[in-house]
């Protein structure tokens, strides 16, 4: 034995993002939907538009999308954060 660890075979997941643009004069709403396999959070966000601004409907979609996406992230962060907290040894085990 040379001491190197045990090959271990690669595990792949697939989780599936949604996320719909809806565009109401000068507002747009995301709605954000991650499914993980094992839980599938969602997210609501939206822009709107300065009146003093010029019409450009991408940016209220960037502007949407970014700020549900980054939500989905800090749910993600906070699962992520929960789950270890209940999968950590309890001091003295």
């Amino acid at each position: 034995m040379t001491g190197e660890p045990a090959h271990t075979p690669m595990h792949t997941k697939t989780w599936t993002l949604k996320l719909d643009l809806f565009e109401a004069g000068d507002t747009t709403t995301a709605h954000g939907v991650l499914d993980t396999g094992d839980n599938v959070l969602q997210s609501r966000s939206s822009s709107r538009r300065n009146p003093q601004d010029a019409a450009v409907p991408e940016i209220g979609d960037e502007y949407a999308a970014g700020r549900a996406l980054m939500e989905l992230g800090h749910q993600l962060l906070v699962a992520g954060m929960h789950d270890a907290a209940a999968n950590t040894p309890a001091a003295g085990s």
